[in-house]
């Protein structure tokens, strides 16, 4: 019962994940930092490089939402439980989103020109993937219901 709650509170926490600010980012200390998040980065992507643009829709966007909707459909019984293999590489997907967010902000920092830092949308993202992820594997250890 409790990850069905926990699945279904992500439908509502991933679309303020995406909104928050994931970093907060300045080229100098003396100017206040602007914050970008996954639809305002999104947003910049779509005007200057369609392709990457799509693909980090469809890993920031779909893959987190479609295995979350999935994994409600298995715990309400409407789908089966043979589809969990591929939900399961929709949490990966969704996953590498994030790996690439930490890698821009270690990059950006390394350079040393401008300043970023980490805002709290982009801890809410992780935990809602993270969420997921134990979510899924929780529901694949769980005997299926005698039918």
């Amino acid at each position: 019962m409790w990850l069905k709650a926990i699945n279904l509170s992500l439908l509502v926490l991933y679309p303020v994940a995406w909104f928050a600010p994931l970093l907060r980012a300045g080229l100098l200390p003396l100017f206040g930092l602007s914050e970008i998040s996954v639809i305002s980065g999104l947003q910049s992507l779509w005007d200057s490089d369609v392709v990457l643009a799509l693909i980090v829709t469809a890993f920031a966007l779909f893959a987190p939402y479609l295995k979350t909707l999935g994994l409600a459909l298995i715990h309400f019984g409407i789908a089966r439980r043979k589809l969990l293999p591929a939900l399961d590489i929709l949490g990966k997907l969704a996953m590498a989103d994030i790996f690439l967010i930490a890698i821009y902000i270690t990059v950006a920092k390394g350079i040393g020109i401008g300043r970023v830092e980490a805002a709290w949308g982009l801890y809410l993202f992780t935990a809602c993937i993270l969420a997921s992820i134990a979510i899924g594997h929780l529901t694949a250890r769980r005997r299926a219901p005698d039918r």
